[in-house]
């Protein structure tokens, strides 16, 4: 007998869901009892995840293997979803990566593809997705920014500037959706260590010491608000703290202090 609306089990996407952030939202919501759908673009570590987590939490997990840094995935994702059937009632927009160096002398084809998956496919994915959950008059939406969203960032500029998109759209949908049912929440986290560093060759930042949170710590809070209904959650008082401080000083300064934090401890 197939389930109805009210009896079925709760489904959520999770992009970049292999590993860090990502991945501790899904061991969350598997807790929970959802229907897991995980996207990412490395298939053995996302097969790898898969397994780990519907053996552990005997929920099912649905693998869609699709680099969101190209402009036809978010679509070629909607269309698997339609294909096997599946109503997503949380999506989570995780999947990102930086770019750490002086902006004259980055790589173009990387910072496009940083632009379609921080920012596009986000914009994508959420676009396809929230008619649905609008005509069921509920829905959650949880897209990962960070605390990088609160300021210009010197020798990350594009990342930073991303991040900012992120965090005024899911500002801005959280307002229009207000009373719809449909709530949309921005994850900020400070500097968190996964393989996002490696990958944006930023081990050597300044940004990347002292007492950080982990990803663990980062997911739970952002998962907490999320089922709350907030529109903005920064994990860590400090982080806080930082957010809150950019809007007080002087933009220039501000410029400032992220290159001074952000410049390498190591000749680049």
């Amino acid at each position: 007998m197939p389930e109805t609306v009210s009896s079925r089990r709760n489904t959520v996407l999770i992009t970049g869901a292999s590993s860090g952030i990502g991945y501790e939202l899904a061991k969350l919501f598997a807790r929970d009892g959802y229907h897991l759908v995980l996207v990412s673009r490395g298939q053995e570590a996302l097969l790898y995840a898969a397994g780990t987590l519907k053996e552990t939490y005997e929920v099912p997990v649905t693998v869609i293997v699709k680099d969101l840094s190209q402009p036809m995935a978010a679509t070629e994702v909607a269309a698997e979803l339609r294909a096997r059937e599946l109503s997503i009632d949380v999506l989570v927009n995780n999947a990102g990566f930086g770019m750490f160096g002086v902006f004259a002398e980055g790589n173009l084809t990387s910072e496009l593809e940083m632009m379609q998956l921080n920012m596009v496919s986000l914009t994508h994915l959420t676009k396809l997705l929230l008619p649905t959950m609008l005509q069921r008059k509920r829905g959650k939406i949880l897209n990962v920014a960070s605390t990088a969203a609160f300021q210009p960032g010197p020798l990350m500029a594009v990342y930073y500037a991303t991040k900012a998109y992120v965090l005024s759209l899911s500002e801005a949908l959280a307002d229009e959706l207000r009373g719809t049912g449909v709530t949309v929440t921005a994850l900020c986290p400070g500097p968190t260590p996964t393989g996002f560093q490696k990958r944006s060759k930023m081990e050597t930042s300044r940004l990347m010491t002292g007492n950080l949170l982990d990803a663990e710590t980062v997911a739970r809070a952002g998962y907490r608000g999320l089922m709350r209904g907030k529109t903005v959650v920064i994990p860590g008082v400090r982080n806080r703290l930082l957010a809150f401080a950019v809007r007080l000083l002087p933009r220039n300064v501000v410029t400032r202090l992220v290159r001074l934090i952000q410049a390498s401890r190591e000749p680049i």
